[in-house]
């Protein structure tokens, strides 16, 4: 075959391949059969390795390629990436729009003739693909709404998304679909005349129901684990390092948000033009006049979910007029226009096998339900805490009992409730154990409390829950040092204390089984990323009795340097606002305690050093005033309103106290509410909180 012949061929086919694939994802349709379609994909691949010259980045055949990635960067989002607020029933959904009602500037809210665009909420894991030119550019992670990780090479490894889009009228109209959409809404025609250079879409990455149960059927037959959802899977396999693994997932793709103006007015005409560009769309979707028939459309998309292809956790709802919708704004990180309607918690009914204990960092005894194994929502559940022995009373629950399980959501699954009427006769009651089952210790509670205590502070037990909490979120934060590879590091005898983290060399993480040259290199220098930390956090991550985020924030205020909380006295403590006996004591043992200042001394050698990060006080307006927040804020998150609290000189306490000065009660306000009007606590609603901080 001559150049010119070849060049001709390999156009056509990837016209050809990339026609088919837009009948498939968009359009739901297909012409020639998948062993045609791959012979097509096989003949270009040839072509092309023959004429390398002729391969351009958007062929079909460049979805896999390149070497493993050894991280990810970092991309900062041009427009925030934002979540959804959640609704559980229809009375909450109401809610929702009395609230967006009082945010319109002439006080009244009227939803105008296009009402609301609802559409099926996938259970998958959010994207932002980026195009120039028309060509897939980038492709990134949600990351923390501002920044996520750039997975361009994985994306273009899921065939639903284009790696080009389509430039012009006549290279849409080849698809019936096409014609009609234009026919009806002009404003999508004119969008596709007119685009711009730069073009973002946002969707959800999923696998279906059939591939993920192809998938586990291929890992019992290698007699590997399976895994849990399929939503798990499709986060998992868009955050690998190498692209090729992505590819073997067979993930898919629907996209629900278009983030560039290109005239649309509507959130309607948003799907319509990406779909006409060669997106897969939400493919349940709904214009409703009003809230009811959003509502209805809610409860017709649940009675089918289940026969679905692909998992869905309820309905999104959102005002569809887009200037409306713009007017509304953003609460924390939530659009206030837009709603998630989820479907009630789900539940399923299984039988209590067992119940053990598990030991926490400050050696508390939590009683854990094992279950027989049940799937509620797609995900296998074998675990239920039962909190303490006052909720194992409540409940009622013995071994053997058949129970109520409930999931909802990313919750821990819940006991609800016992069915006695299927109590076996030798169902055992549960009695909390006279020794630690991991050290032999002897159990004790303490006057007052709940709760029961191993009494042998260096138990294995609590030092493994310690380290845990040590490199947890709102402490050091040690991205990929889970608690795997802490119990991979100290069931290898690498590390006693956390500590030891930041002593650990590449040769030492190497010797364990699995852990590449690759990986021990990558947590390494994530531990050594870490050795500088607030005070706050620090004081956090040290896992002291009764020293929760707040308080830790509270003592990092107040003595502002590790040096002075280490020589403070017990009246010292005790001085700080909402610090009171029992705190103040828990705090003073700890640093007096000679192995607890041994390991103080220790992190310090590792090089931990602590940054100077003083509290910006832009004025005394609330100084000497103590705040409880409760229930849920509309016009800013819990943290926005703390982080204002204390820009102000104010306090924030997690508990009420006759010390507490003001409540500020948002929606569904919790049991701070009951107890602040018990104490006679003043309480603001949240009106005249905003007023209060201007």
């Amino acid at each position: 075959m001559f150049k010119d012949e070849a060049k001709k061929r390999i156009q056509k086919l990837r016209a050809e391949i990339n026609y088919h694939r837009y009948l498939y994802h968009v359009l739901d349709r297909q012409e020639i059969s998948d062993a045609a379609l791959d012979s097509l994909k096989h003949e270009l691949q040839k072509l092309e390795e023959r004429f390398p010259e002729f391969l351009t980045p958007d062929s079909p055949s460049q979805r896999v390629g390149g070497k493993p990635l050894n991280y990810f960067k970092k991309v900062r989002h041009e427009v925030r990436m934002t979540s959804l607020n959640d609704a559980f029933s229809e009375e909450e959904l109401r809610e929702w729009e009395t609230r967006i009602a009082k945010f319109i500037p002439d006080s009244r809210f009227k939803i105008p003739d296009s009402g609301y665009f609802a559409e099926a909420k996938g259970d998958g894991f959010a994207v932002s693909l980026q195009y120039e030119n028309g060509m897939f550019a980038v492709g990134s992670t949600r990351g923390d709404g501002i920044t996520g990780e750039d997975v361009t090479e994985n994306l273009k490894t899921i065939d639903a998304i284009p790696l080009s889009i389509a430039r012009g009228i006549k290279e849409a109209e080849k698809y019936k679909e096409v014609e009609e959409i234009f026919e009806r809404y002009p404003r999508v025609r004119h969008a596709l005349e007119h685009l711009p250079k730069f073009l973002e879409v946002r969707g959800e990455v999923y696998m279906t129901k059939q591939v993920f149960d192809s998938v586990n059927r291929e890992q019992k037959k290698r007699g590997l684990p399976v895994f849990a959802n399929p939503r798990n899977i499709a986060a998992g396999s868009v955050r690998q390092l190498d692209p090729n693994i992505t590819a073997s997932r067979k993930l898919s793709f629907f996209a629900w948000d278009l983030i560039t103006d290109l005239g649309q007015k509507t959130h309607e005409e948003e799907h319509l033009i990406m779909k006409v560009l060669g997106f897969p769309t939400v493919p349940l979707t709904r214009r409703c006049k009003a809230l009811d028939e959003a509502i209805l459309f809610w409860k017709e998309i649940g009675a089918k979910r289940e026969k679905l292809p692909f998992l869905i956790d309820g309905v999104v709802i959102q005002v569809n007029d887009g200037t409306l919708f713009d007017r509304l704004g953003i609460v924390g990180k939530s659009p206030r226009g837009a709603v998630a309607f989820k479907f009630p918690a789900e539940e399923a009914t299984t039988v209590v096998e067992d119940i053990l204990v598990q030991i926490g960092r400050t050696g508390v005894l939590t009683p854990v339900a094992t279950l027989r194994p049940v799937s509620i929502g797609g995900v296998t559940v074998t675990h239920a805490t039962l909190h303490n022995m006052d909720e194992i009373k409540r409940l009622g629950v013995r071994v053997g009992d058949t129970v109520v399980v409930e999931r909802a959501g990313d919750v821990i699954p819940a006991i609800t409730s016992v069915i006695k009427g299927l109590r076996p006769k030798n169902a055992r009651e549960f009695r909390m154990p006279l020794r630690c089952p991991v050290c032999g210790s002897q159990i004790a509670r303490k006057q007052g409390e709940v709760a029961y205590y191993c009494t042998n502070k260096q138990c294995s037990a609590i030092q493994r829950e310690r380290l845990y909490h040590f490199v947890s979120k709102k402490a050091f934060d040690i991205d990929g040092l889970g608690p795997k590879i802490i119990d991979a590091l100290l069931d290898n005898g690498l590390i006693r204390d956390a500590a030891d983290l930041f002593l650990l060399k590449q040769e030492d993480v190497e010797q364990i089984e699995r852990f590449a040259e690759k990986l021990s290199s990558n947590l390494i220098a994530a531990i050594r990323e870490r050795r500088a930390i607030s005070l706050e956090r620090f004081l956090f991550s040290l896992g002291i009795h009764h020293i929760g985020e707040e308080t830790a924030i509270d003592l990092a205020h107040s003595f502002g340097s590790l040096e002075k909380i280490v020589v403070a006295s017990l009246e010292d403590f005790g001085k700080i606002r909402d610090i009171g006996k029992v705190v103040s004591q828990s705090i003073y043992e700890w640093f007096c305690n000679k192995k607890n200042q041994e390991f103080l001394q220790k992190l310090k050698k590792a090089g931990v050093r602590i940054t100077d990060e003083k509290l910006k006080v832009k004025s005394q307006k609330l100084a000497g005033k103590t705040f409880v927040l409760t229930g849920e804020l509309v016009s800013l998150s819990r943290d926005e309103a703390k982080a204002r609290i204390r820009n102000l000189g104010g306090e924030v306490s997690e508990s009420v106290s006759r010390k507490t000065d003001y409540v500020v009660a948002g929606e569904r306000p919790g049991s701070k509410y009951e107890k602040a009007k018990k104490l006679g606590v003043k309480i603001l609603n949240e009106k005249k909180f905003l007023k209060m901080i201007g």
